[in-house]
C-alpha cells in the first residue's frame, strides 16, 4: 500500500523534500507518494490543509516557512508536542499520535547528527551560535543534551540574544542548567571548538562583522547551495568548515523514520541523491 506524505509551505516549489523522501523509499524498499503542498498564508488555511490530509489518511507532513510556529500553536492547542518542538517553538513534522496531531521539530538534532557523522567532537565542546532567531532556537537544547561544555550566542542586536536565552531557559530545565553567554556578534572573541552560523546573512550580499581575534577548530553554516563567506574566512585560518547540506539530510531522515519506523542510512542516501 502506498504511503502519503507532503510538504507544506508558501513558497513550495523550490522544496528539496520530494526527491529526498522517495531515495529514503527506495532504500527501505517501501512505497511512498511524497508531494509539495502549497498553502495560502494564514492560519485558517494552514489548519484546513493538515485536517483534509489526515482525514484523508495522509501519513505524515514536513513543514516549512512560513508555517512552523502556526504548526507548532496547532498542535499546542489540539494535540500533543515533543521537547525539541515544544522548547523551539516550533514544527517541521507532524503526524498522528492516537487520535490527535504530533508535532516534532527535527532540525536540530538534524545538525547534531550530521556534525557527530562529520566526526567533530560536540562532547566538552566550547560552542558558539551566531544568530538568536528561529533557526538557533531549534538547536540549543538538541547540542546540549549532545553534552557541550559551554555555548555563547552572539547577535547583532545583544537583547534579542539575552531574550532567547531567557525563553529557553524557562521552556527547559536542561537549557536552564547549562550556563549560556550573550554578547553581540562583534563581541564574539576568543576560541571555541565549533561556531554555528544560524543567520541567513550567507544567503545575502552582507557579511558577519567578524572579530580578527575570533578562531574556531570547526565552521558550520546552516545555510547550503551557494558559496559562504562565513565558511571560508574559517576555511582560510585552518578550520574544517561544512554547510548545511548534511543538515537538510539528517532532519529528513528523522522525519522519516518518526512516520514509516525505519532508519535511513544516511551516508548511501546522500550518494544516491545529486546536488540539491
Amino acid at each position: 500500500m502506498t504511503q502519503n506524505f507532503i510538504v507544506i509551505g508558501n513558497p513550495i516549489s523550490h522544496s528539496k523534500s520530494p526527491q529526498i523522501h522517495q531515495t529514503f523509499a527506495a532504500q527501505s524498499e517501501i512505497d511512498i507518494l511524497y508531494q509539495r503542498q502549497y498553502c495560502p498564508d494564514n492560519e485558517a488555511s494552514f489548519i484546513a490543509v493538515v485536517e483534509a490530509f489526515f482525514n484523508g489518511g495522509g501519513g505524515g507532513a514536513n513543514v516549512t516557512v512560513p508555517f512552523k510556529q502556526i504548526a507548532f500553536t496547532h498542535c499546542q492547542e489540539q494535540g500533543n508536542l515533543s521537547e525539541h518542538a515544544r522548547v523551539a517553538g516550533a514544527v517541521n513534522t507532524l503526524l498522528i499520535r492516537g487520535d490527535a496531531v504530533y508535532g516534532d521539530n527535527t532540525d536540530g538534532q538534524g545538525l547534531v547528527n550530521h556534525i557527530i557523522s562529520l566526526g567533530w567532537p560536540l562532547k566538552k565542546a566550547r560552542v558558539a551560535i551566531i544568530g538568536a532567531g528561529g533557526a538557533a532556537r531549534g538547536v540549543v537544547l538538541p547540542l546540549i543534551q549532545a553534552g557541550i561544555a559551554s555555548l555563547t550566542i552572539a547577535n547583532r542586536t545583544l537583547s534579542k540574544a539575552q531574550t532567547l536565552v531567557t525563553e529557553l531557559s524557562a521552556a527547559s530545565q536542561t537549557i536552564e542548567k547549562q550556563a549560556i553567554e550573550t554578547c553581540t556578534t562583534a563581541e564574539l572573541t576568543g576560541e571555541f571548538d565549533l561556531i554555528i552560523n544560524a543567520t541567513s546573512i550567507g544567503l545575502t550580499e552582507h557579511t558577519l562583522p567578524i572579530a580578527d581575534s575570533l578562531n574556531t577548530h570547526y565552521a558550520y553554516d546552516m545555510m547550503y547551495g551557494r558559496a559562504l563567506p562565513f565558511l571560508a574566512h574559517f576555511a582560510q585560518r585552518g578550520a574544517q568548515v561544512s554547510d548545511g547540506y548534511g543538515m537538510l539530510i539528517n532532519q529528513a531522515a528523522l522525519s522519516f523514520e518518526c512516520w514509516t519506523g525505519k532508519a535511513v542510512d544516511i551516508a548511501a542516501a546522500t550518494k544516491d541523491l545529486p546536488s540539491l
